[in-house]
């Protein structure tokens, strides 16, 4: 797929893209695997990477055979991610990406979030670091009946963004948004963030490692 010739449209996923939170979330999942006597291998751990917590846990139980309701293990596993974002100063934006956010912005490009995380968690990103101002639409894979890499989520932003596929871009650091963009036929650059564990981005249309690169194209 080529990149579109006007970008009308950025799709933002937000952890790992907008906010580096990958790391509370891995260890909120792993009090909760603890807490339930799993052995979670990181093969199993990485493939949830870009799912909605509800998905995670539903293949989870199913995985290991277990009778535990997944929305409650959501629940668990939400209560221990707010302690860890409420109580750790460190918690920061991607590294340049509130520049850009803001560099779109003021070149009238529409913003939309796209993000696999519940609302809860991503208003709760957006409050503390005042993005709310730039983006046209938030939007929660929590609240749909698919997750990534079901592309539901993007054919859902680009509606809201009023703008055509064509005219879209997202930008994803996961293998599962890269897949559902795919799927929704929208161009996709895959951000490299190390923190990004096990994941390939190789069927991303192009690969960032900087969002200064992002300038080129707009």
């Amino acid at each position: 797929m080529n990149l579109p010739k006007e970008i009308k449209c950025v799709i933002f996923d937000m952890d790992g893209v907008i906010i580096d939170s990958e790391e509370i979330h891995k260890k909120a999942y792993y009090e909760t695997f603890v807490s339930l006597g799993l052995e979670v291998s990181d093969d199993l751990y990485k493939s949830f990477t870009g799912s909605s917590t509800i998905n995670a846990f539903q293949r989870l139980v199913a995985h290991f055979k277990i009778d535990n309701n997944p929305e409650e293990l959501v629940l668990d596993k939400r209560r221990r991610y707010v302690n860890f974002f409420e109580n750790d100063p460190n918690l920061h934006l991607v590294e340049g990406v509130e520049e850009i956010i803001k560099y779109f912005y003021q070149n009238g490009i529409t913003l939309i979030l796209a993000s696999s995380s519940a609302m809860i968690n991503i208003d709760r990103v957006f409050n503390r670091f005042n993005l709310n101002q730039y983006f046209t639409a938030k939007i929660s894979g929590a609240d749909l009946k698919e997750s990534k890499p079901h592309p539901e989520i993007f054919n859902k932003a680009a509606l809201l963004s009023k703008v055509k596929k064509e005219n879209c871009i997202v930008i994803e650091d996961s293998d599962n948004g890269i897949k559902a963009a795919n799927d929704a036929n929208i161009f996709v650059f895959g951000y490299a963030n190390k923190l990004s564990e096990g994941q390939t981005l190789e069927n991303a249309n192009a690969v960032i490692e900087d969002f200064h690169q992002l300038k080129e194209f707009v």
